[in-house]
């Protein structure tokens, strides 16, 4: 089974079971997590769910973008208007549930992982956690609600995540607020057992759980880079065009900073199609509920579909693995705002 789902002591336990992908998640995973979080909001034997990846190195990797790049041939548009709408149901549906969601985000926790984990109640990394949304890597936007809790993030971190998409490790994760808890992976077992053994009829279960993940987990992490480099991130990216970023960093660049040289040549090497749409989708987000983002990002999920960059950063990251994509355009400056405002509009609906 891709998902296993059982009820012990009152806890919904339930696992992507697909260590081989990193957990990725297709149609069918989506649909397995959905229909077992809906019969456990109604089952008043399940007080809290604990939503959790199979082995050690991934919690969700995020969506199986290769399926797409198998699809372009063919009518890749039906799949993706069905996996879209049912990926995104399954996050609106964790934002908003009634009760405890407690996510384990051992390993990897990217893109669809992020958007399965970032709207739970209570949220573990771990030494092991590498936390990021890694979609400009392949000509994509960063989705599953992205315009919404990137927002969210202290200053403009949440732009500078999106731009450069930056892996992040779990101090990082608990600065942004996208993390609430931290435990050695070699403890899990452990946790699992005081969850399991501990009396879930108080009706206070969210202090309860927070208490029991406090007294387990550990507060000495190492300062987070993020929290580091805050100022910088708000000097470079509070900008509202790509161009205006790219300029701010290279100035800086001349003076020899390495981080700040690090990540202009980071953002050169994207996709300007995928750059220039991103800021404006996080712009557009800024006074938008979650549910409105995650229409605009179904809209432009489907005019991906028909984007070169999107299959070519497939293909460099994902197929041959040469990591070295030919974006198209390949300059910033080739791109015009209806080029952008394209992705912005409504798709025209498949029959």
């Amino acid at each position: 089974m891709v998902v296993t789902s059982e009820v012990k002591n009152g806890i919904g336990w339930l696992k992507i079971n697909r260590p081989e992908v990193l957990n990725a998640i297709n149609t069918e995973v989506v649909e397995l997590l959905t229909n077992a979080l809906e019969k456990w909001e109604k089952d008043s034997n399940v007080v809290f769910v604990c939503l959790y990846g199979e082995g050690q190195k991934g919690f969700c990797a995020g969506g199986d973008m290769r399926k797409f790049y198998d699809l372009e041939a063919e009518d890749v548009i039906p799949y993706a208007e069905k996996f879209f709408s049912t990926e995104y149901r399954l996050d609106a549906l964790i934002h908003n549930y009634s009760k405890p969601i407690l996510a384990y985000m051992n390993g990897i926790v990217m893109g669809g992982g992020v958007g399965l984990s970032v709207g739970a109640s209570h949220r573990i990394v771990t030494e092991k956690t590498k936390w990021a949304m890694p979609e400009m890597n392949i000509g994509f936007f960063p989705d599953v609600g992205a315009s919404f809790f990137l927002n969210q993030l202290p200053g403009y971190i949440g732009r500078y995540l999106a731009l450069t998409a930056k892996v992040i490790k779990a101090n990082d994760a608990i600065y942004i607020g996208t993390a609430d808890y931290y435990i050695e992976s070699s403890e899990w077992e452990t946790m699992q057992e005081k969850l399991l053994t501990k009396d879930w009829s108080s009706a206070s279960i969210l202090k309860d759980l927070g208490e029991l993940l406090t007294a387990t987990g550990k507060s000495a992490l190492d300062i987070s880079e993020l929290k580091v480099h805050q100022e910088l991130i708000n000097q470079h990216f509070q900008y509202d065009t790509v161009e205006e970023i790219v300029a701010s960093l290279r100035s800086e660049s001349i003076n020899g900073d390495e981080w700040v040289t690090q990540e202009l040549n980071n953002i050169l090497s994207k996709s300007p199609t995928s750059l220039k749409v991103t800021l404006q989708q996080l712009i557009n987000g800024k006074d938008k509920s979650l549910k409105e983002c995650l229409e605009m990002e179904k809209d432009m999920a489907i005019h991906f579909m028909d984007t070169a960059d999107f299959y070519e950063g497939i293909r460099a990251v994902l197929v041959d693995k040469d990591g070295s994509p030919k974006w198209a355009p390949s300059e910033l400056e080739d791109l015009t705002e209806s080029d952008i405002e394209h992705y912005f509009s409504t798709p025209v609906k498949t029959l």
